[in-house]
């Protein structure tokens, strides 16, 4: 609450303002900012893929890319959602920003057999999705895998 100070009043009673004062809003409005800007990065989850490592040059990665992901029990993930083999062609060809001609970044964890990844990028390709890039953690140039055998 606050009074006014007015030269215009003539009895000696102070008479209350009624204005809001905003600055506690502002504030508390600012501590929630900072606290959502804080715990957003850490509420992203991603699937536990263990992938091995390349000496490649990264490249630029795209604004929303697709991701389809072979788990270590040889099951599949789109983004974040699991996908059966069957549904997968279709559940590609119903996401709305998703095109023949945009790329599919396959993920694919160490354990997983080549027989087994090949087969999904046959199923891609059967599918029209053609433009299929592997993905891969990055290693520094010149050093062995992380997975290699040392003599």
């Amino acid at each position: 609450m606050g009074v006014s100070l007015a030269d215009n009043d003539d009895d000696d009673d102070f008479s209350e303002t009624h204005d809001i004062n905003v600055t506690p809003f502002i504030d508390v409005i600012l501590v929630l900012l900072i606290i959502f800007m804080v715990a957003a990065p850490l509420s992203t989850v991603d699937l536990p893929i263990d992938l091995p490592t390349s000496s490649a040059t990264p490249q630029k990665k795209p604004d929303k890319p697709t991701y389809l992901s072979i788990k270590p029990d040889l099951t599949l993930a789109l983004g974040e959602n699991p996908v059966h083999r069957a549904e997968l062609i279709g559940t590609l060809d119903g996401l709305s920003d998703m095109s023949k001609d945009k790329y599919v970044f396959l993920r694919a964890d160490r354990s997983v057999p080549y027989g087994e990844l090949m087969g999904v990028m046959e199923l891609l390709r059967s599918g029209g999705y053609t433009r299929v890039k592997l993905v891969a953690l990055e290693g520094a140039p010149g050093a062995p895998a992380a997975g290699a055998a040392q003599p």
